[in-house]
């Protein structure tokens, strides 16, 4: 049963690689041997990832891409390089998603995230990354998948495809209105849509797409937040750092073989209440 969890030298694109979540995914990559192909928009960002985990780890098989995984060019580039040297995708895993720090010193964006005063600019550019984004990655890279005839498909929705946010939880005794922008949860929840169609569309290709709908995860959030965000989660925490990776294994590996256009929720329960 241990060898439907081998991912070894398989290829796995992630997006989003400079991400939170995305450090789950790469070590997911790197402890079990296998060969990452990361790809971030954020320069600053991607070369402080590169430089943690080539300094962190010994013989990693990571390559590092910055680019927009909204240009069709750029993608299809990266999809060539790939098969020009590996010969092979064998997984994607769609994390992109643009995900504001929407708090008291970010002023101005909190009035452009209310319902009332949302921004077309913010929404747009949500969408085209959350949304577009994954399915042009769905379109080059599944393509290759569709040519071997095997390939999985990972789509990062949410525990806000699912429910909304309570905004609640995001305000102190302040009068600033603090939001989780709409175009977030419109977009986990379009990536349900998009792991559904993947999933019916190329099934008898061998190729299967499923979503990982994970809850928080604690960094460094402020206490009254942590406090807050706890009520709402029957197991009272949020998700420790790593604490994703083996059901992100599970999905990325014959181990879920006849799983396909599922999503599998980690939240700690807080979609149950």
């Amino acid at each position: 049963m241990r060898d439907n969890f081998n991912i070894k030298n398989n290829v796995i694109v992630i997006t989003g690689a400079a991400g939170l979540l995305a450090k789950q995914h790469i070590e997911v990559v790197i402890e079990n041997k296998a060969i990452g192909i990361l790809i971030d928009i954020d320069k600053k960002k991607i070369e402080k990832v590169k430089k943690y985990y080539l300094n962190q780890y010994e013989d990693t098989s990571l390559e590092f891409f910055v680019g927009d995984i909204t240009d069709e060019k750029f993608i299809d580039k990266i999809r060539k390089k790939i098969i020009k040297k590996y010969g092979k995708i064998d997984v994607l895993i769609n994390n992109a998603a643009v995900d504001y720090k929407v708090d008291i010193k970010h002023k101005k964006l909190i009035k452009k995230t209310q319902l009332k005063n949302f921004d077309l600019k913010l929404w747009n550019k949500d969408l085209e990354v959350g949304l577009t984004g994954a399915l042009i990655c769905t379109k080059y890279f599944g393509a290759e998948m569709e040519r071997k005839k095997k390939g999985i498909i990972l789509n990062i929705a949410s525990d806000l495809s699912f429910i909304a946010p309570d905004n609640r939880i995001y305000n102190d005794k302040s009068n600033i209105h603090i939001v989780k922008p709409v175009s977030y949860s419109v977009v986990k929840h379009g990536v349900i849509g998009l792991t559904k169609y993947t999933a019916a569309y190329w099934a008898s290709k061998n190729i299967r797409c499923n979503a990982l709908a994970p809850g928080g995860i604690k960094t460094n959030q402020p206490k009254t937040f942590l406090r807050k965000i706890s009520k709402l989660i029957p197991m009272k925490r949020m998700a420790k750092d790593g604490e994703y990776k083996s059901s992100i294994l599970f999905l990325i590996s014959d181990a879920s073989s006849y799983m396909n256009g599922s999503v599998i929720i980690v939240d700690g329960g807080r979609t149950v209440l």
